[in-house]
């Protein structure tokens, strides 16, 4: 999986001309969950050290094994992350302050996506920065599983839906942060960035559910839900809004529109998560996995 991830992200290494050390126990460290969104996790990470790095940078990648747990250390000697900044860097989703990113302290894209699929697969994850300009580490703690195991499969969230899903937003950190936690939940994930691009993706290949930013140019996202509802083969898609707004009148408009559902942004990782999940019966269980 690290060895897989390195290799997904090696361009924007080679572009920014870090050097990147990986170090690997020397038996398989196994842990259980689905190999595709732990490969994520860990390229995600390393994605994060090197865009707040300068260039020439170095990103040391470690997995450790440590009694009943693995260890994976993702270590940087990038700009850091400021101490009013480090206890909240899981908390803040898609950046939703916009004036905070790393340069000020702040954080990368997607550390809340990361935090809440490590929580899925029963572990943890961890910050560490001495401060502005000293670089940063995350460590994810995964719980082992047993050699001759690696085929177990948890029970607990061993089924996630599967949904096909249009999302509609011209901000692009935003709709980033929202697809990688769409697609690492297991959904079939799209996006554009405009209303009338969302008309002609939707009709090409009906979702299952679209999530509209309501103050998108041209085409607002209420015109684009009335002309969704206008179209009989549109009328089984799940309309959710996406608004800054959470005032009662600002619901009742969106409702007024078409849509179904009214989510206030910074978005809520689990409230749209068991909003989408509940849209198809499809299933994905997680296997078990070598770390690397």
């Amino acid at each position: 999986i690290v060895e897989r991830a390195v290799e997904s992200v090696r361009q924007l290494i080679d572009e920014r001309a870090h050097t990147i050390s990986v170090q690997l126990p020397p038996h398989d460290a196994h842990v259980e969950g689905d190999s595709t969104r732990l490969e994520q996790v860990v390229a995600n990470l390393i994605s994060n050290a090197a865009k707040y790095t300068e260039p020439g940078g170095r990103i040391d990648v470690i997995v450790e094994r440590q009694k009943d747990e693995v260890a994976l250390r993702v270590r940087d000697n990038g700009i850091g992350i400021g101490p009013d900044m480090l206890p909240r860097v899981f908390d803040l989703f898609a950046q939703a302050d916009r004036g905070l990113d790393r340069a000020q302290g702040g954080l990368g894209v997607g550390l809340t996506v990361v935090k809440r699929l490590v929580d899925l697969h029963g572990g943890r994850v961890e910050a560490h920065s001495d401060g502005i300009g000293k670089g940063a580490e995350f460590v994810v703690r995964l719980p082992t599983v047993l050699p001759g195991r690696e085929d177990a499969v948890s029970s607990e969230g061993a089924e996630r839906a599967c949904a096909r899903v249009l999302l509609v937003e011209d901000n692009g950190d935003a709709g980033e942060s929202l697809m990688m936690l769409l697609e690492l939940l297991g959904h079939r994930a799209r996006m554009v960035h405009h209303g009338s691009a969302a008309l002609e993706a939707a009709r090409a290949d009906p979702p299952d559910v679209m999530l509209v930013d309501i103050g998108l140019p041209g085409i607002d996202g209420y015109e684009v839900a009335r002309r969704v509802r206008q179209d009989p083969a549109l009328r089984h898609v799940v309309l959710v809004a996406l608004t800054g707004y959470g005032r009662d009148e600002d619901r009742q408009r969106a409702l007024g529109a078409g849509f179904d559902h009214h989510l206030v942004k910074p978005v809520n990782p689990e409230t749209l998560e068991s909003l989408v999940a509940r849209l198809s019966p499809t299933a994905t269980p997680p296997q078990g996995l070598r770390l690397h």
